[in-house]
C-alpha cells in the first residue's frame, strides 16, 4: 500500500470512529447558502478535528500541520465529501490566510496567527469586495494611515460580501494605505481585529432568506502597526496569492459534494418520473459528462481560472435542471413563512457561484490576458 493509500484509509477510519453520537448528527450540515446550520456543532467537530490533529493538513509540520503532500490532501478532501462530514467553518483561516502568512508573513505574525488557527480558536473573514470594487477589487477605497504615534493602523470604510464576518473575530483587509495612490499600487494586507469600537457587522440576508455573509463597516478600527503582511504599499501581490490558494486543493473534496449533488438529483428524477422525459434524460446525462470532465481538469491541475468557470457554471446549471425536475413543486414554498427544499435553496444559492470568488466575467479576462496572451481589455 503507498503512502497516500495509506493517508486515505488512516482519514476514512478516523471520520467512521469519530462522526458519531452527537456529531453524527451534523452529517451533511452546512456549506454555501446554508452556514446557519449547526453552527455551534460544526465549530465543535473542527475543534474536536483540531485535538486530533485533522485540521491544516497541508501546512508544514513546523507550523502545526501534517505537511500532507498534494496527493494526500486530495485524499483528505475526497474522504471528507465521501463520510458526508459537515461544512468547515474554519476555511477560510485555514485554506486563505494561514497559507498567505506561511508565505509573506514575519516570523511574529506566524507565531501570533497560525496556532490560533490550527486549533480554531480564531475564525477568520475576507475583507476584499467593496460597493464599488467587487470584481475589480484594486478599485478599493477603504483606507489604512498610521495613527499620530505610529503605533497602530486607523481603518476608515466598507466592505462587503464579507462571508461570515458576523462569526469571526479577525478580518484581513485590503486597504489602501498610500493616500493619493490608485488602482493596484499602495495598498496594503491588514490584519484587524473585528470585536472592537469602530468596526460594526450587518448581516445581508440572500435569496435563501438566510444571511452568511455581510456588510462591515470600519470607522477609526485599529490594528497593531506590526499586522500588515509583507511591506506596506504591496498589498495587491499578497492578496492575489490568497486568491489563488483559495481555488486550490480543496476544490476537490467540493467534486465530491458535487457527485452526491447529481445522484440525488438523478434519484429524485427516477422518483417523481421527470425520467421519463427525454429532455431531462440528456441534460442529467450531459451534467454527468461534464462533472468528470471537471474532476479529471482539476485532478490534472488545471488553472485556478479555468476551473473556477467550469464549476461554477456547471453547479448553477445543476440548480435550474434541478427545478425543471421538481417541476411545479419547486415554485411553492415548503413550508411558512419561507420554508425551502434543499433543490430549492441550491437554485437560488448557486445564483451567485458566478459572482463570488472573482465574476465569470473577471475570470475570463484573466484566461484571454495571462494563459492565451490576447490584448488586454480597454480600461478607461
Amino acid at each position: 500500500m503507498s503512502s497516500v493509500e495509506e493517508f486515505r484509509a488512516e482519514i476514512r477510519a478516523w471520520l467512521a470512529d469519530h462522526l458519531v453520537g452527537e456529531f453524527a448528527e451534523l452529517r451533511g450540515r452546512g456549506g454555501p447558502g446554508r452556514e446557519h446550520e449547526a453552527f455551534e456543532g460544526r465549530l465543535a467537530w473542527e475543534r474536536h478535528m483540531a485535538a486530533h490533529g485533522w485540521t491544516c493538513v497541508g501546512w508544514p509540520v513546523e507550523h502545526g500541520g501534517r505537511g500532507a503532500s498534494l496527493e494526500e490532501q486530495i485524499a483528505f478532501h475526497e474522504e471528507y465529501a465521501l463520510a458526508d462530514a459537515p461544512a468547515r467553518v474554519n476555511h477560510i483561516g485555514e485554506q486563505l490566510l494561514g497559507p498567505t502568512l506561511i508565505a509573506f508573513g514575519s516570523e511574529e505574525q506566524k507565531e501570533r496567527f497560525l496556532p490560533p488557527i490550527v486549533a480554531v480558536e480564531e475564525l477568520w473573514c475576507q475583507g476584499y469586495s467593496e460597493p464599488d470594487a467587487g470584481s475589480d477589487l484594486a478599485n478599493v477605497r477603504t483606507r489604512g494611515a498610521l495613527s499620530p504615534d505610529g503605533s497602530q493602523w486607523v481603518v476608515d470604510g466598507q466592505k462587503i460580501w464579507t462571508s461570515l464576518a458576523h462569526e469571526a473575530q479577525w478580518c484581513f483587509v485590503v486597504a489602501r494605505t498610500e493616500s493619493g495612490s490608485r488602482r493596484h499600487a499602495g495598498l496594503s494586507y491588514l490584519l484587524v481585529p473585528l470585536d472592537q469600537p469602530g468596526v460594526e457587522v450587518r448581516p445581508i440576508v440572500q435569496l435563501t432568506g438566510t444571511s452568511e455573509f455581510n456588510e462591515v463597516f470600519f470607522d477609526g478600527a485599529r490594528t497593531d502597526v506590526s499586522h500588515v503582511v509583507g511591506e506596506p504599499g504591496d498589498g495587491w501581490r499578497i492578496a492575489m496569492a490568497t486568491l489563488g490558494f483559495e481555488r486550490g486543493v480543496s476544490t476537490l473534496g467540493q467534486q465530491v459534494g458535487f457527485r452526491r449533488e447529481w445522484d440525488g438529483l438523478a434519484a429524485l428524477a427516477r422518483r417523481n418520473g421527470a425520467i421519463g422525459d427525454p429532455l431531462i434524460r440528456d441534460r442529467l446525462v450531459q451534467a454527468w459528462i461534464d462533472l468528470e470532465a471537471m474532476a479529471a481538469s482539476a485532478r490534472r491541475g488545471v488553472d485556478p481560472s479555468v476551473g473556477k468557470l467550469h464549476w461554477a457554471a456547471w453547479h448553477r446549471g445543476l440548480g435550474e435542471l434541478a427545478m425543471d425536475v421538481c417541476g411545479a413543486a419547486s415554485t411553492i414554498a415548503a413550508g411558512e413563512p419561507y420554508e425551502l427544499d434543499y433543490w430549492q435553496r441550491l437554485f437560488l444559492f448557486s445564483r451567485a457561484d458566478t459572482i463570488y470568488a472573482g465574476s465569470d466575467e473577471i475570470q475570463k479576462n484573466i484566461v484571454a490576458e495571462r494563459l492565451l496572451g490576447l490584448p488586454k481589455e480597454a480600461r478607461v
